[in-house]
């Protein structure tokens, strides 16, 4: 096997920044791991070559900024969506009221549950 220039590392690395985006805007979060993979180890044989200079590193670095606030916005998203299962399965169980003296009382949801579309 050759081992690679550092150049080639980052046009490696580059490219890979690009799939990365791609798989994030279109929501293709399980091509995200290969990927991953690869750019941890593109990276680490980065960090240990004496002769890269800076400048090399720019535009990637821009790409992996970018790439990061895709990635954070996608995780709010699944976080998001957990929440709302979450509520659901609990207003699924049964609702909780109170009544005037203060007295908890839960009300068992029947039938078959059914999500409600809004337009």
């Amino acid at each position: 096997m050759t081992e690679q220039t550092p150049q080639q590392l980052i046009e490696e690395l580059d490219t890979l920044l690009d799939a990365e985006r791609a798989a994030l805007v279109s929501g293709n979060l399980q091509e995200l791991e290969p990927l991953l993979a690869k750019k941890e180890a593109i990276i680490t044989t980065l960090n240990t070559t004496a002769d890269l200079e800076r400048e090399a590193l720019e535009h990637v670095q821009g790409k992996v900024s970018r790439n990061q606030v895709l990635l954070d916005s996608a995780m709010e998203g699944i976080r998001a969506v957990a929440t709302r299962m979450a509520e659901l399965r609990r207003v699924r169980k049964g609702l909780d009221v109170y009544d005037q003296s203060g007295r908890k009382t839960r009300f068992a949801t029947g039938g078959t549950p059914s999500l409600e579309k809004r337009a």
